[in-house]
């Protein structure tokens, strides 16, 4: 699977309360499971308005009907070609 970073700007997103987020990740794993493998959420980092969510996809086709079946707008989307780290310094 290819790993891609989605960005969402969503006005007000960092000012949700926990169990607001509980919800929007509980209708992201829901249409993760309707997708069949061809997606996973890795993870998501909120600063302020915006997101950015690491996915594993087969396509961008593939996280692009997540972000649509869960109701979920995209204002970006990039593929990552690799990752770098402090580590990288010594490989």
């Amino acid at each position: 699977m290819k790993r891609f970073v989605i960005e969402r700007h969503i006005p007000g997103i960092g000012r949700l309360n926990a169990a607001q987020f509980n919800e929007l990740a509980a209708t992201s794993n829901g249409a993760v499971a309707k997708l069949a493998g061809k997606v996973q959420w890795v993870h998501s980092y909120v600063a302020g308005d915006n997101t950015f969510c690491v996915y594993l996809g087969d396509s961008e086709d593939a996280v692009r009907e997540h972000s649509r079946l869960a109701g979920f707008p995209i204002t970006r989307v990039n593929e990552i070609v690799t990752v770098l780290d402090p580590m990288t310094a010594f490989s």
